[in-house]
């Protein structure tokens, strides 16, 4: 679960993580007060889970109060990047001299937790590890024994001289927020020195494992001050195992290890998936067909992958779901089928006398994911 900023900074507060003054608004009159209360300027940010708000209009430095109005009203009434915005964050300007970039995360690959720190703030870390590595430093913490003060200030090492005591202190505490909030991201771009010598946050990107939050109720609740996928919701309403992604090309298969091997051979046939999607097995017409509906209720979607592979799921009843959800919904994407396994050649006959348009059959995980992938761009 992705937090908004102000809920970051909130958990930042508790460990005493130095933050410029902030309010949250939600409707524009209270943007102005809020500015005014800073005595006139301020920095509005729009409050969203995802990035890119510098570049994209969504964070806007006004220098009256009837500028920050203006601003949080846009937000509040355009919305960012398809995203729907109920609030803004509304802080005061700071006087920056230099800006940095820290995190703390989990690693999964090594088991352990991997803190970075970068002389170079306010950009993407992929770009500063690609166009300035020696920016960059890193290391890798034994949960046993934890972020110790000699962590701290080699990972500091790189800043100016006037920078590292500051960063040196806050990042211990950054470690404790990922501790204490079970996050599995823990994120400040750009950590920034004031003018007056001064280290804080000025940026928060939290992420909490939500396996973890029956642990938190206090952070559990905060769900419902998030916008609800539309998708997603149509999902759980069916209980199905969804999860949405950024791409073209919905992806449905049966067990969580054959969806990830899609999700996969689809990025090296050049497509993007637009989902996950899990049937689980024993499959049958109903799962199958709400399953179709609910990918094809994606507008993001441009084509789509059924790749099954019948063990208990039998692949005549994943035909038959198939049909099912197009006699349901009117399907104007091109759908690559792939079945093998328990049934399967009952399954492709089902389909192929079915005659319909939109059914596009592959004989391997190869060939469909290459065709879905085609037929996305296609209909790009």
């Amino acid at each position: 679960m992705d937090l908004y900023e102000h809920q970051g900074k909130d958990l930042f507060a508790k460990h005493h993580i130095p933050l410029p003054r902030g309010q949250v608004a939600e409707r524009p009159e209270e943007a102005r007060r809020a500015a005014e209360g800073f005595g006139g300027k301020a920095v509005v940010k729009v409050q969203v889970q995802i990035g890119g708000r510098g570049k994209g209009g969504g964070i806007v430095i006004a220098q009256a109060p009837h500028e920050a109005e203006d601003a949080a009203r846009r937000m509040l009434d355009e919305g960012f990047k398809d995203t729907p915005v109920t609030r803004v964050l509304v802080e005061e300007q700071v006087d920056i001299a230099e800006e940095f970039y820290v995190a703390v995360l989990l690693d999964r690959g090594t088991k352990r937790y991997l803190a970075m720190v970068s002389s170079e703030g306010g950009m993407d870390i992929e770009q500063i590890a690609k166009e300035h590595p020696e920016a960059l430093r890193r290391t890798r913490i034994d949960p046993l024994l934890g972020l110790r003060p000699y962590h701290a200030r080699w990972l500091t090492g790189g800043l100016p001289e006037d920078a590292r005591k500051g960063a040196a202190d806050i990042i211990p505490k950054l470690y404790d927020v990922l501790i204490d909030a079970d996050a599995t991201l823990v994120e400040v771009n750009p950590l920034v020195l004031l003018a007056d010598g001064r280290v804080a946050a000025l940026d928060s990107k939290v992420t909490i494992d939500d396996n973890a939050l029956y642990r938190h109720e206090e952070l559990a609740e905060l769900r419902g001050s998030f916008p609800v996928d539309p998708t997603e919701a149509k999902a759980k309403e069916q209980g199905l195992q969804y999860v949405k992604l950024d791409g073209q090309v919905g992806i449905i298969g049966n067990g969580a290890g054959l969806v990830m091997s899609t999700l996969d051979v689809v990025e090296q046939a050049g497509g993007r998936a637009a989902n996950f999607l899990d049937v689980g097995g024993g499959a049958g017409v109903d799962v199958m067909a709400a399953s179709l509906e609910v990918i094809l209720s994606d507008p993001d979607v441009r084509s789509v992958l059924v790749n099954i592979f019948g063990g208990i799921t039998r692949c005549d009843l994943v035909a038959r779901g198939i049909l099912e959800a197009l006699d349901r919904v009117d399907a104007k994407v091109p759908i690559v089928v792939r079945l093998d396994g328990t049934n399967a050649e009952e399954g492709r006959k089902i389909l192929s006398e079915a005659g319909h348009e939109r059914i596009v059959a592959a004989a391997t995980m190869q060939e469909a994911a290459q065709r879905a992938a085609e037929l996305a761009k296609e209909a790009a």
